[in-house]
C-alpha cells in the first residue's frame, strides 16, 4: 500500500482492508527503503481474520531499517476488547476540497454516525491542511520514474498507459521541485498531527466513487476535474504520508450496486485502535455474507 493499494481494492471489492503502522509488517525487497511511504499488510473477508494474519507477519527485520521493534500484540484478541473510555471520532466526507459523489457522502455518513451507537462521539471536521495531491504526485510519479526508468528503456510495452503518464511528469521534475516536495511531506505531517491530536481516530470515505472501468479513468468526480491518479484516490495517500494505520471497512452499495467502503485512520502507531473499531463497526453492519449476483 504506496498510496491506497490495500484500501483501494478493499473498498472497491467490497472486503476489509488494513494498512498498518509504516514498519509494523516490514517491507523486502524494496528498492528505496528511505522512500517510507509502502506499507505491506492484510485484505481479508473479515476483521478479524486480518488480525490473524497480522499476528503472523507483523514484526522487526534487519533488512528493513524502518521496521519496528518490541512486544508484538496479540491483534486478534484485540478485536474482542472493548475502548476503556468513548472514543472521541474526527468525520470528514470531503476535507473541505476533495471531490465526492453525492451517494458516496450519504452512505459513508451515515456510517460513521453509527460509531454513536458503540458509544463514541462522532464531530463533523474539517482539517484545514491545503490540498496535498499537487506535491505528493510529484514525489511519486518523480519516484516511479526512478525506479523504472532502465526497465522502460529496456521494455516499453510492459507499461500501461497511465504509468507512462506518470513517468514522463516525473522525468521532468527539477531537483527544486522534488526537494520542495520532501519539505512539504514533513509540514504536512505536522499539520495532520495537530489535527488528530484531540481525536482518537479520524473517518472519512476510502474512495470518492464506486469502481470505474480499467480502461477510462473518471475525468470527473461530481463535476469536478481529475486529471491525475492523485485526484481520484484523496483520501488513501495522505495515511501513507505520515505512516498511520488506516483500515477500509465495506458500509453499503451504490445504485449501480458498487460496493463502498469507510476509511478508519488511528493516530500514529495505534494499530489495535483501529482494529478494534473496525471489528466493532463490523459487528453492528456485517459484510462478509454478502455474495453479488452472478
Amino acid at each position: 500500500d504506496g498510496a491506497g493499494s490495500i484500501r483501494i481494492p478493499a473498498a472497491l471489492c467490497g472486503v476489509f482492508g488494513f494498512k498498518p503502522s509504516l514498519g509494523r509488517v516490514p517491507y523486502w525487497p524494496n528498492p528505496d527503503l528511505w522512500a517510507a511511504r509502502s506499507h505491506n499488510g492484510p485484505l481479508s473477508r473479515t476483521v478479524r481474520d486480518a488480525a490473524l494474519m497480522l499476528n503472523a507477519i507483523a514484526g522487526p527485520d534487519p533488512r528493513d531499517p524502518v521496521s519496528l521493534d518490541g512486544p508484538i500484540p496479540d491483534y486478534l484478541a484485540a478485536c474482542s476488547e472493548s475502548p476503556s473510555r468513548p472514543w472521541r471520532v474526527a468525520w470528514s466526507v470531503d476535507f473541505g476540497y476533495a471531490p465526492v459523489e453525492q451517494e458516496v457522502r450519504q452512505l459513508t455518513r451515515a456510517a460513521a454516525l453509527r460509531f454513536s451507537e458503540l458509544g463514541c462521539v462522532v464531530e463533523d471536521a474539517t482539517p484545514g491542511w491545503e490540498n496535498p495531491a499537487g506535491w505528493a504526485s510529484l514525489l511519486w510519479d518523480y519516484q516511479t520514474y526512478i525506479r523504472n526508468a532502465d526497465r522502460l528503456a529496456q521494455k516499453p510495452e510492459w507499461f500501461e498507459p497511465s504509468m507512462l503518464e506518470q513517468m514522463d511528469r516525473g522525468g521532468r521534475a527539477t531537483a527544486a521541485q522534488v526537494g520542495q516536495a520532501i519539505l512539504a511531506r514533513t509540514t504536512f505531517y505536522e499539520q495532520a498531527r495537530r489535527f488528530i491530536e484531540p481525536y482518537d481516530l479520524l473517518l472519512t470515505p476510502v474512495m470518492p466513487l464506486g469502481a470505474w472501468s480499467v480502461s477510462e479513468p473518471p475525468a470527473t468526480i461530481d463535476g469536478r476535474a481529475t486529471p491525475t491518479l492523485f485526484d481520484r484516490l484523496p483520501f488513501t495517500f495522505p495515511w501513507n504520508l505520515t505512516g498511520w494505520p488506516a483500515a477500509s471497512v465495506p458500509c453499503g452499495f451504490t445504485s449501480e450496486g458498487l460496493p463502498i467502503a469507510l476509511q478508519i485512520v488511528g493516530k500514529w502507531r495505534d494499530d489495535l485502535t483501529v482494529l478494534r473499531a473496525a471489528a466493532a463497526f463490523e459487528t453492528l453492519q456485517p459484510w462478509a455474507a454478502r455474495r453479488p449476483p452472478v
